[in-house]
């Protein structure tokens, strides 16, 4: 048996949309499948969730076990980003702090401080291992998100950050960009 869903499959999930080339584990759990939206060239590894709006660009890794919890503002991943294994993404999140009830069996007006925020992962930014990115958050073109960190706000575009809360310690190279231009032409691909 092969490892992700045939072509015929894929069909049968009630995906929004999808590319050429697309392989999805059969051990991934898709909550909302009609929202969500997939490029050209995506993986997404086994014991990975996904739920809520999600759009996914071309040339995107998601690794086993990462946890993307759009709701309805969303998660965007742009072209060539990718997550390590064990990252979660919210776009929502209940409120902690005593004010509201929680969890998701719980209608949204006893909810009243519960949060939905887009979150954009940019373009080539990656983020490592176990790495927790929550609602609102921009992870700027060509960034990266160390392993084990805590993402709360935006990072600069090509920016290392990590730690918890994440915070930059130092500019990324963009020499991969270099390496994407020869890509695109050897390919004769746009993306």
């Amino acid at each position: 048996m092969n490892t992700f869903y045939s072509e015929d499959e894929l069909k049968a999930l009630g995906l929004k949309s999808y590319g050429e080339n697309v392989y999805i584990g059969r051990h991934v759990i898709l909550y909302s499948p009609e929202k969500l939206e997939i490029g050209n060239n995506v993986r997404i590894d086994d014991f990975s969730i996904l739920s809520g709006n999600i759009r996914l660009g071309n040339y995107i890794h998601i690794s086993h076990f990462c946890g993307l919890y759009g709701g309805d503002k969303g998660i965007v991943m742009e072209d060539y980003s990718g997550l390590s294994s064990k990252v979660t993404v919210y776009g929502v999140s209940d409120d902690y702090s005593g004010n509201s009830m929680t969890n998701p069996m719980i209608p949204a007006e006893y909810k009243p401080f519960s949060t939905q925020e887009k979150v954009e992962i940019k373009k080539h930014a990656i983020v490592g291992a176990g790495s927790i990115i929550l609602p609102g958050v921009i992870v700027g073109e060509g960034s990266s998100i160390g392993s084990m960190s805590l993402c709360i706000r935006d990072t600069e575009p090509w920016s290392i950050n990590v730690g918890i809360p994440a915070k930059k310690i130092k500019e990324r190279s963009k020499e991969l960009l270099i390496l994407e231009k020869n890509f695109r032409e050897n390919r004769n691909s746009e993306y």
